[in-house]
């Protein structure tokens, strides 16, 4: 087997983890927020019920890539590009097409939920999409990400053709301005405490998906260039500690508030006996976990990577980027997760 064909095989590997893990972490939320049909009330579909959450894992997913093949280009620098334009010259044509399926699955979500914000209609038709769009928060968020996911494609496109003269900064500023809106329709557009709330929301996604993107990136493009690994891990390993603390701190504030705000339960009932509150366990046991890897990647492997020594970092990196996948699969169900106690 050929050097490029190991490489390529590492690169499907990793995208197979985490989009596995990702649905997986999705179905469990699912089973854990299942509720029992109501007499006389119309029923989503159950298709629609579990297309819903796993689309949105895809379309998280597209984000994370689309940006983190962005990013790379800002972690390798701009000051050698014999060795980073052959990186490059695969990066830009993934993210393209990472933001083509973001814009995709955007539009997915966006019939799915009209469709569950009719579960009496049998079709559905471009009015009633039109409908939702109009009448539902949701509906314009997802209508607005997929537009912005199509100009990123778009920029995408025009580097292309001309390399870094359309700055990496500029693509990744609009990726990250693409995550915002999806945030604010979620369970934080009814809190009391809406602008902090809101901030510590688009905190902790913009957060998630950078730590994600970063290390997605190089764990699939750079583990073969040691120079350009050498380089990138310490820029990576300073972002990764702000994300890390960022998002654990906004995650914590954001579940602690919208379990406390409920005032038919108790505080550590609504953590343990509601799907929201399991839910939020279930991530904070996914973020230790994570912090751990990435600390052994710190502490461990980085020091050899910088003296450019062979490294387990792809087997870290890759499992590291499973348990992340989980984790936003739970977080997909979490921003629909009532906080009532199970029954």
């Amino acid at each position: 087997m050929t050097q490029a064909e190991t490489t390529s095989r590492a690169r499907v590997a990793v995208l197979f983890c985490v989009v596995t893990a990702g649905i997986v972490g999705a179905l469990i939320g699912v089973a854990l927020t299942a509720t029992a049909p109501v007499p006389g009330v119309a029923q989503v579909s159950e298709v629609v019920s579990v297309s819903i959450p796993i689309v949105r894992v895809l379309l998280d997913i597209s984000a994370v890539a689309t940006i983190g093949l962005a990013l790379l280009s800002v972690l390798v620098g701009y000051d050698r590009p014999k060795l980073s334009e052959p990186i490059m010259r695969i990066a830009r044509p993934a993210s393209v097409a990472a933001a083509l399926v973001w814009a995709t699955t955007a539009l997915v979500a966006l019939i799915l939920q009209t469709a569950e914000y009719r579960p009496g209609s049998s079709t559905l038709s471009m009015s009633d999409v039109g409908g939702y769009i109009a009448d539902v928060g949701a509906g314009k968020a997802l209508l607005i990400v997929a537009v912005l996911a199509l100009l990123h494609a778009g920029l995408g496109v025009l580097a292309l053709k001309h390399g870094e003269k359309v700055p990496a900064e500029v693509r990744v500023g609009l990726g990250l301005f693409a995550l915002l809106p999806l945030p604010v329709t979620g369970h934080a557009s009814n809190w009391n405490y809406h602008d902090y709330t809101m901030i510590s929301m688009e905190l902790h996604v913009m957060s998630a998906v950078a730590w994600t993107g970063g290390l997605g990136a190089m764990a699939v493009l750079l583990v073969g260039n040691r120079t350009l690994l050498a380089h990138a891990l310490p820029r990576f390993s300073k972002l990764a500690t702000l994300c890390l603390i960022l998002g654990a701190a906004t995650g914590l504030f954001n579940g602690l508030i919208e379990i406390s705000l409920n005032p038919s339960l108790g505080f550590w009932e609504g953590v343990f006996t509601t799907p929201y509150g399991q839910l939020v366990l279930l991530k904070l046991l996914c973020t230790g976990v994570i912090a751990s890897l990435g600390a052994y990647t710190r502490w461990k492997l980085m020091p050899q990577i910088v003296r450019h020594n062979r490294t387990a970092l792809a087997a870290w990196a890759t499992l590291e980027l499973t348990v992340m996948g989980l984790a936003f699969g739970f977080a997909v169900v979490l921003t629909r997760a009532p906080v009532v106690p199970t029954t």
